[in-house]
């Protein structure tokens, strides 16, 4: 088991990676502590992990409460069910929350947690590597809403966060290509010899090896913790965490939620914003050619959908939580490993970016 802390004063907290994570129930108690658990899961996950997990905190009288399965289900409408039902079930603030499942679960159980009695604390526990490398980590929740991505919200940090890599033996295909997108892009923001790593270990990695994804997970989780620590609410640093975000949540907007998965429209967004890298000036055509080639080694797409237009791109992005006194702020590589946030994109260049 690999372990790191996400450094944030009283607030800090400790990650743990590695295999059976969920198995170990003392760990686990210790971070529930006198609290009773309330499990948040989906129809996906919680048939392959909740009995066991409700078997081993059977001491603690746990609760649980299932929603579907989808980026559609990250609304108001399931936040509100939520938390009728911790009403309904006279939860109190001795509750702890363990989120159970992917980004989705994660980001709604998060802001659950935030906002029910002010505030309960909850445990991050999740199953894919989306969540994994990023979600899970740094304290985002929010839910979606039908005029833009993850706009209702707030910053609230978990107890802990238990990844057991086992979870990944169950991920079909298309999440893991999806969670793939999440760890090229910390190479992209900080790191070009993680990304020389990652292509040498591309079949390695799709052919699920434990010890060198804990090994991936670790990095992404350490670069995120490091950003995190420096900068919490996002003021400066951590919007750089976003490359690939600004397009690829204008995609996930426009598509309908749940029709490409966020790592999907991430790994397309990424793709644009290194596009507008190179019609900036900021990589060359060589730095182009081998960052895109890399993206599409991992089954990700690598071109916007067809049916959108420079206008449906802008039209999302003026909603974009980064924009600062109306100007769309994206995130650029300003070489391979560096990005930087700019302010100067024209619509002009946007509409010469996507050509429709």
């Amino acid at each position: 088991m690999l372990e790191l802390t996400v450094e944030l004063g009283e607030r800090s907290y400790p990650i743990f990676i590695g295999q059976s994570l969920f198995d170990d129930a003392g760990r686990l108690t210790s971070y529930i502590g006198k609290c009773r658990p309330v499990i948040i899961s989906n129809e996906t996950v919680a048939p392959l992990y909740l009995a066991s997990l409700l078997d081993k905190l059977a001491p603690l009288s746990p609760l649980h409460f299932i929603i579907p399965d989808g980026e559609q289900y990250k609304s108001l409408d399931w936040f509100e069910r939520i938390n009728a039902f911790l009403l309904d079930h006279n939860c109190g603030r001795d509750t702890c929350l363990l989120a159970l499942g992917g980004g989705v679960i994660g980001d709604l159980t998060g802001f659950v947690a935030a906002c029910y009695q002010r505030g309960v604390p909850f445990i991050q526990l999740p199953t894919t590597l989306l969540s994994q490398v990023d979600s899970s980590v740094g304290g985002k929740t929010a839910v979606n809403h039908p005029l833009g991505k993850n706009m209702i919200g707030a910053f609230y940090q978990p107890q802990a966060v238990f990844i057991d890599t086992n979870t990944l033996s169950t991920l079909p295909s298309r999440e893991f290509a999806a969670g793939m997108a999440e760890v090229i892009k910390y190479g992209f923001i900080h790191d070009a010899e993680f990304l020389n790593e990652l292509s040498e270990k591309r079949d390695v990695l799709r052919a699920l090896d434990t010890a060198t994804l804990t090994q991936v997970i670790h990095r992404c989780c350490q670069i995120k913790a490091d950003i995190v620590g420096q900068d919490e609410k996002e003021s400066g640093l951590r919007a750089l965490l976003n490359l690939g975000h600004t397009f690829g949540h204008a995609i996930e907007a426009e598509q309908g939620y749940g029709v490409w998965l966020h790592g999907e429209a991430v790994g397309a967004g990424m793709v644009l914003a290194l596009q507008l890298a190179h019609l900036r000036g900021d990589i060359s055509n060589d730095e182009l050619e081998k960052a895109v080639a890399l993206i599409a080694s991992f089954d990700l797409p690598t071109s916007a959908p067809e049916t959108m237009t420079a206008d449906d791109f802008l039209r999302h992005m003026r909603k974009d939580k980064k924009n600062q006194r109306g100007k769309i702020r994206f995130i650029v590589p300003t070489g391979i490993g560096q990005c930087a946030l700019v302010d100067d994109v024209t619509d002009e260049m946007v509409v010469q970016l996507i050509g429709r």
